[in-house]
């Protein structure tokens, strides 16, 4: 069996995940995206996005490690986007268009039910009973590979605080943001112990890698 880990977040200094001033249509927030601009420039991650070129330096070794044998992903609701409330008579299918990235089972968190469905090698699949059962499901569908948490910040802090999570990667940009989402909020009672286990100077983020006892 496979580690649960988060799949890489970017956080800036002060410890966002995402900008102050969400909304559907801006769901990282002002400044948000500018969490993401040392990822985008790279042609590890370019190429798995059907995008040509690319930079190559310290930080695509990491973004090659993040992006090997995973198995599954579970996502909250809000990172799967579409809005609260019931998915309507024309629901949305994700922010990753006809051709998502992620090549296996995504299962995400919601409140409301609706049947799985499929885009190129991607299948969604929408869990109703909470954070255990989707975990389940999504250990079974991975195998021996490892199951990521993608996010958003509160599906990282639910199975944190669940003693469910046992590595966490995350990428710290040299940008301050001011507000919005911090990722490592509402842990509960009990926080867990860190023991680094890698850590990467890139030349626009630092990646630092824990695993979770």
């Amino acid at each position: 069996m496979g580690n649960v880990r988060t799949a890489n977040i970017s956080v800036s200094l002060d410890g966002y995940s995402a900008g102050p001033q969400q909304t559907h249509e801006n769901p990282l927030g002002t400044g948000g995206e500018r969490l993401h601009d040392w990822v985008v420039a790279l042609g590890a991650w370019r190429k798995r996005h059907g995008k040509d070129g690319g930079e190559a330096n310290a930080s695509s070794a990491v973004v090659e490690r993040w992006q090997a044998n995973i198995g599954a992903t579970i996502m909250g609701r809000n990172m799967f986007g579409g809005g609260p409330g019931p998915w309507g008579d024309d629901p949305w299918e994700g922010w990753w268009g006809p051709e998502p990235p992620f090549g296996h089972p995504v299962f995400v968190l919601t409140h409301h039910a609706r049947e799985p469905f499929t885009q190129a090698e991607t299948t969604y699949h929408f869990i109703t009973d909470g954070i255990e059962a989707a975990l389940e499901r999504a250990r079974d569908a991975a195998g021996d590979r490892d199951v990521t948490i993608a996010g958003g910040a509160q599906t990282v802090q639910q199975y944190i605080a669940a003693g469910l999570l046992e590595e966490i990667d995350i990428s710290i940009v040299p940008i301050f943001l001011g507000g919005g989402t911090r990722l490592f909020d509402d842990l509960g009672e009990t926080l867990p112990r860190l023991e680094l286990v890698e850590a990467v100077a890139g030349p626009a983020a630092t990646h630092v890698r824990y695993s979770v006892g």
